[in-house]
């Protein structure tokens, strides 16, 4: 990846929407929640108050609504600062 995010900002892939199906009808893509898990494909350094705990390669979860969504060479990312991160799994 060549997107290095500044200071505590990490870019993340999110996971695939999950496609369920309800008794035979299946959901449309607008219709899907979105996922609030992903892996960590790219970190900052981190500031001179806060280090940076996630590393490349992390599974985490994240807010709902956290993160600003990018799009690069045709893949969603997320990019989002350390802090909006609820937990690696």
């Amino acid at each position: 990846m060549n997107i290095k995010p500044l200071a505590d900002r990490v870019v993340i892939l999110p996971a695939p929407a999950e496609t369920k199906t309800v008794g035979g009808i299946i959901i449309p893509d607008t219709a899907k929640e979105k996922p609030l898990q992903g892996e960590v494909v790219a970190a900052g350094n981190g500031t001179k108050d806060e280090e940076m705990v996630l590393k490349v390669g992390d599974k985490v979860l994240y807010g709902k609504y956290a993160g600003t969504e990018l799009e690069y060479e045709g893949e969603k990312y997320l990019i989002m600062r350390q802090s909006d991160v609820l937990a690696i799994l």
